[in-house]
């Protein structure tokens, strides 16, 4: 089941639900989920000589952070892919699953926004990277602070036994920053 407006305002208002800052609720709130504001920081991929990147072997400095100011385009590339942040905290309750959309106003640009781990778990928070790609034949100027993708909200059936803030192999609970792939931690 997914969440409707009203059910999420609820949430919000008794704290089960954080998104902070949430800069206008009578905007980013829509019938079945909540527009997320693009943040300000990049990870981008450098040009290197490393031949591949192996998956279990940590892999240093094949990414770098770009950070962009508030006014300023982050401007995707044809065929580029990056990773950038939403400007909001988000913590999930252990009853609820997160499921992030990009907006089709940016897909009908060929902007794809978080296609592969689109899933918030049960008891994570922090700041969702985003997976954006230029699918397109055009270079495109996001801006920090334009709404970018949607959060809905599953209801589980009950809560999770093990959310996940409380799992040994949590790498990316309460990020704030957007960090290199932590694959190679996976046993």
């Amino acid at each position: 089941m997914i969440l409707p407006d009203h059910e999420i305002k609820k949430l919000l208002k008794e704290g089960k639900i954080l998104i902070e800052p949430l800069e206008n609720p009578e905007v980013q709130i829509q019938p079945s989920g909540v527009d997320m504001l693009l943040g300000n920081d990049f990870r981008v991929f450098k040009t290197s000589s490393i031949p591949f990147i192996d998956t279990r072997k940590e892999t240093e400095n094949y990414t770098e952070t770009v950070k962009v100011e508030d006014g300023k385009p982050f401007i995707i590339h044809p065929g580029e892919f990056v990773l950038g942040t939403v400007k909001e905290y988000v913590r999930m309750p252990n009853d609820l699953v997160g499921s992030v959309d990009g907006r089709s106003s940016l897909g009908r640009l060929g902007i794809m926004i978080h296609t592969t781990s689109s899933s918030i778990n049960p008891g994570w928070e922090g700041r969702i990277v985003l997976e954006i790609t230029n699918l397109g034949k055009t270079a495109v100027k996001l801006y920090p602070g334009q709404r970018v993708a949607k959060l809905t909200f599953h209801k589980l059936t009950s809560p999770s036994e093990r959310p996940y803030g409380s799992r040994q192999d949590s790498k990316y609970h309460k990020q704030t920053r957007i960090d290199q792939s932590k694959i190679h931690q996976d046993r």
